[in-house]
C-alpha cells in the first residue's frame, strides 16, 4: 500500500502523509461482529487520571477478532479486506460454508475470494492456522498463542511475523521481530504468513490535531516544569537533569529500572533476550 504525502498547503500539512489504502475493498463493518467501544478517558472508577495522556478522540465500534482460529476444518472465503481503526492492521472478513462469519488479522498478500482455513492438519498457506508442531522449521507465523486455545497474543501488530527456528522436547523455538528468542509449547496455534499494512510505520502524523483525534493528549517535558511538579523541573534557563539518571515525575527511575515480576514472568522460556 503507497503513501500517499500531502502538497504543503498549510503549516499543518506540511510534511504529512497518510496510507492510500488501495487493499481496503469495504467501508462500513459487518453490524453484527462489531460492539460498544467505551472510553475511560484515562481515569480510574473514582475519576482520578491513572493513566496519563489519554483522552478525547474520534469515536470508534470495536470490531470483534477471531484470535483463537478455532473453527476447524470448514473452508472459509475472504469477502473483504476492511480498515479497523483498534490496531495497526487491516482486518479480514471471512464466510464459511456453514454461513458463519467472522473477522481475522489480514495477512500479506491475502486478497479477496481466497480461500482460508484452520485444523491441526492443513496446508501450509497463507492466511492458514494450525498448530505450531505441524509448521515446518523456518516458516514465517504471526498470530502466535503462548497458551494453547487462549488465542493469539504474539506478533499482530502490522507488518509483524516471527519465525520458527527449530524444535525442542515439548517446545518450538520461535524468533520474533524484536531478535528475542523464545520456547512456545508446540500445541499453541499460529497463522501462517505476516500481518499486513507493513507502510504504516512509514505515516507521518504531520500535526498535533491528528494526533488528539486518535485519543492522545499531549506529553510535556518535566524540564519545563515546575521543581514541585516534576524532579527535572526548576532551574534558571535550561539544565541538566542533576540527578545519577532520569526521573518519572513520582520520583522513580525512568531507565533501568527492573519492573518485572518474578512469579509471572516468563523468563525461563526466553533463550536470548531482545537485549544485550
Amino acid at each position: 500500500m503507497p503513501i500517499k504525502v500531502y502538497k504543503p498547503t498549510t503549516n499543518g500539512r506540511r510534511n504529512m502523509s497518510s496510507l492510500t489504502y488501495e487493499e481496503i475493498t469495504r467501508n462500513k463493518p459487518e453490524k453484527r461482529l462489531t460492539t460498544r467501544s467505551n472510553k475511560s478517558g484515562g481515569r480510574n472508577n473514582q475519576g482520578k487520571i491513572t493513566v496519563r495522556h489519554v483522552g478525547g478522540g474520534n469515536k470508534r465500534k470495536y470490531r470483534l477478532i477471531d484470535f483463537k482460529r478455532n473453527k476447524d476444518n470448514i473452508p472459509a472465503k475472504v469477502a473483504s479486506i476492511e480498515y479497523d481503526p483498534n490496531r495497526s492492521s487491516n482486518i479480514a472478513l471471512l464466510h464459511y460454508a456453514d454461513g458463519e462469519k467472522r473477522y481475522i488479522i489480514a495477512a500479506k498478500g491475502l486478497l479477496v475470494g481466497a480461500l482460508v482455513m484452520s485444523g491441526e492438519k492443513v496446508d501450509i498457506k497463507t492466511g492458514n492456522s494450525l498448530p505450531i508442531k505441524n509448521i515446518p522449521v523456518g516458516t514465517t507465523i504471526h498470530n502466535i498463542e503462548m497458551r494453547p486455545g487462549k488465542g493469539g497474543q504474539i506478533s499482530r501488530s502490522a507488518g509483524s511475523s516471527a519465525q520458527i527456528l527449530g524444535r525442542e522436547e515439548k517446545y518450538i523455538l520461535i524468533r520474533l521481530q524484536s531478535g528475542e528468542v523464545r520456547k512456545i509449547l508446540s500445541t499453541c496455534r499460529a497463522t501462517i504468513g505476516e500481518v499486513g499494512n507493513e507502510e504504516w510505520e512509514l505515516v507521518n502524523i504531520g500535526k498535533a490535531g491528528r494526533k488528539r483525534h486518535m485519543g492522545i493528549k499531549p506529553t510535556v517535558r518535566g524540564s519545563v516544569m515546575n521543581p514541585n511538579d516534576h524532579p527535572h523541573g526548576g532551574g534558571e534557563g535550561r539544565a541538566p537533569v542533576g540527578r545519577k539518571s532520569p526521573m518519572t515525575p513520582w520520583g522513580k527511575k525512568a531507565r533501568g529500572l527492573k519492573t518485572r515480576k518474578k512469579n509471572k514472568s516468563s523468563n525461563a522460556l526466553i533463550v536470548r533476550r531482545r537485549t544485550k
